[in-house]
């Protein structure tokens, strides 16, 4: 397990600082750690803290992750974190030439990805007071992240598309990944993501019982787009190239 440093520790450290939410299955931060793991990069796991002005104004950022390599500008987005761990590791190779991994990375992490709409369904679920999120921690992550009830509909129907989509591209490959017989940054993206749906089980991925409960809040439209084949290809990434347990 990887000891988690402050800000000043952070800005002293020289290589790959990057910052993580710590305490739940964050997809966007367990993807990076997945990556850098089957990559073997040395790096420094910074503790992220949004109350903290000193780590916002060094990344940029008032979430994670953020990466910051040497003296280069941080980077916050899915595909230039994927783009930054693949040029400090080029081997094993997961954003494979003539695949658009980065539109993948951007389906599943990016704005309006699956990752994304599906945590705002969930903080319309918990204003809704249809369970998922409690009411204080929607109305925190509405206000964040741009949730608006007049379209709030449609943030199910997009999660609905992009589980949709993926599923069909598992089903259509001729290997156990998206992209055939070898993995990509997009299949340990994909794997995580599924923790806003499926949580991995306790032993696993330890957490709290109402975080547990609330990721795995579907209404039936949803829950029928898990589909197991997803769930399939999760359980198999996690068993032959993610660490376990999770350290979160």
């Amino acid at each position: 397990m990887r000891d988690y440093v402050g800000t000043d520790e952070a800005k002293a450290a020289s290589g790959l600082r990057v910052t993580i939410v710590r305490g739940t299955p964050s997809p966007w931060g367990e993807a990076v750690k997945g990556m850098l793991h089957i990559k073997g990069l040395d790096w420094v796991p910074v503790n992220f803290d949004g109350q903290d002005v000193d780590l916002v104004a060094w990344t940029g950022e008032a979430s994670a992750p953020v990466a910051i390599y040497e003296n280069e500008a941080p980077k916050s987005g899915a595909v230039e974190i994927m783009q930054l761990i693949e040029r400090l590791a080029p081997e094993p190779v997961l954003v494979p030439g003539g695949a658009d991994v980065a539109q993948m990375a951007e389906d599943l992490l990016g704005k309006g990805g699956l990752a994304w709409s599906r945590r705002l369904q969930q903080v319309h679920v918990g204003l809704s007071d249809g369970g998922g999120f409690s009411a204080g921690v929607s109305g925190y992550l509405a206000a964040k992240y741009g949730y608006e009830a007049e379209v709030a509909q449609g943030y199910g129907a997009r999660v609905v598309e992009l589980l949709t989509q993926f599923e069909a591209q598992l089903a259509a490959s001729d290997g156990p990944y998206l992209l055939g017989a070898k993995i990509c940054a997009a299949d340990i993206q994909l794997a995580c993501t599924m923790a806003l749906f499926a949580p991995l089980p306790q032993e696993i991925c330890a957490m709290h019982p109402k975080a547990r409960a609330a990721f795995g809040t579907m209404d039936a439209e949803t829950r029928a787009a898990v589909a197991p084949r997803l769930l399939a290809h999760r359980d198999h990434m996690y068993a032959r190239h993610l660490e376990t347990p999770l350290t979160l």
